[in-house]
């Protein structure tokens, strides 16, 4: 549905330059959404793909094993969408006190992004609301060291920013005004309380993606903080029990379209347009995630059925594959760390699973080698190095 500008102009001043601030209007959309029978059922799937990705415990022998290394995955992909090089085997690598190959900021980023999220999730089971106080709080660890950490971490931002361009003057966006940013974000909490009316959580997750990204209230990263408040809301909510969905990898392969229904909402108020989109982000990804969990839990419990076949020494091989599912780069040292066993019964279990073309060495050196559990990472790794498609 077409309506008009969702918002009004400022006329601001910033770095010399004279342009034209956007500052939104408060949700909920006005006209109220269009509710077609199309964009319902889609919904309706959408809310089905996330209730069978909630259930996925039900298919891991260890839910929390599979969360430690699906949220380092959503880590390095929405890095990623800002421009960072860390993959995952880098993080992976910069956690075992390696160094990586990249850039230390970039891996640090990710690992703040772990951190940040580790937080909201922890503040919001205790209680806390979701609320411009944790949005700051999220932030601050989000930005706390490495790239960004200049930026007034988990402060609303005092000057002007602008999205696109080399400066104001060319800017794809300006958000609005410095002055403006307290009263756009304090509406946008009164829609996240259901103020001045309920919303369905997952529309409401939807709607406040968009009007978070217009405003843009940081100086450095909203875009990954917007992204952050999806899972939390989710989470929050209690539609998710475990931050299972995340939508880096879809914005990222749809980046193109991703931008342009933004900007259509902003300009046309075509708030239908982005919540099909959305909708299709939350099904593919719910679905591809349920995948993902089930082909981790089969090339595991393949891998433990083959260490079973070891004979006596299989008891010990089974803790130090249980501790690469955990991490699954690792080294000795910190395989001794993680297991209790001796140096000398790690290196035995490592020669053994090497054997067994379950762990590969990534070095060729005779000390501080690293290995990786291959097959296992290969499957988290997918998507990550997607090229665009738009």
């Amino acid at each position: 549905m077409k309506r008009i500008l969702q918002g009004h102009y400022i006329t601001t001043t910033t770095s010399g330059e004279s342009v034209e601030a956007f500052v939104p209007n408060p949700l909920p959309p006005t006209p109220p959404l269009e509710w077609t029978a199309e964009l319902r059922s889609k919904f309706d799937q959408a809310l089905l793909a996330i209730g069978r990705l909630d259930s996925v415990s039900t298919l891991l022998p260890d839910t929390s094993l599979f969360l430690y290394m699906y949220v380092r995955k959503e880590a390095v992909l929405s890095s990623m969408i800002e421009g960072t090089q860390s993959s995952l085997s880098d993080l992976l690598i910069f956690e075992l006190d390696q160094e990586p190959g990249v850039p230390l900021d970039d891996v640090q980023e990710v690992s703040n992004y772990i951190a940040a999220l580790n937080h909201g999730l922890e503040r919001l089971a205790s209680g806390f609301p979701l609320s411009l106080r944790l949005m700051k709080e999220v932030h601050s660890i989000l930005l706390a060291k490495g790239r960004g950490s200049e930026k007034t971490p988990g402060e609303f931002r005092k000057s002007q920013n602008w999205i696109g361009g080399t400066r104001p003057g060319n800017a794809t966006f300006v958000p609005p005004p410095p002055e403006m940013v307290m009263e756009c974000m304090g509406k946008l909490e009164l829609f996240l309380h259901d103020k001045p009316e309920p919303t369905p959580v997952l529309i409401k997750a939807a709607l406040a993606h968009v009007q978070f990204e217009t405003i843009h209230p940081f100086l450095d990263g909203n875009g990954r903080l917007g992204r952050l408040l999806i899972t939390m809301l989710l989470c929050d909510r209690k539609v998710l029990h475990e931050p299972l969905l995340y939508l880096s990898l879809y914005f990222k392969t749809h980046r193109k379209t991703y931008y342009e229904l933004l900007d259509s909402v902003r300009f046309k108020g075509d708030w239908e347009a982005w919540l099909d989109f959305f909708a299709d982000a939350v099904i593919a990804t719910a679905t591809q995630a349920v995948e993902t969990a089930q082909q981790l839990v089969n090339v595991s419990n393949q891998d433990r059925e083959k260490i079973t076949g070891l004979g006596r020494a299989a008891a010990s091989i089974l803790e130090v594959h249980r501790a690469l599912i955990e991490h699954p780069i690792a080294t000795s040292t910190s395989l001794v760390q993680k297991t209790g066993f001796t140096p000398a019964t790690i290196n035995r279990s490592l020669k053994k699973l090497q054997h067994l073309g379950i762990v590969s060495e990534l070095t060729a050196q005779k000390r501080n080698r690293i290995y990786s559990y291959s097959n296992y990472l290969d499957i988290l790794n997918r998507g990550t190095e997607l090229p665009e498609k738009e």
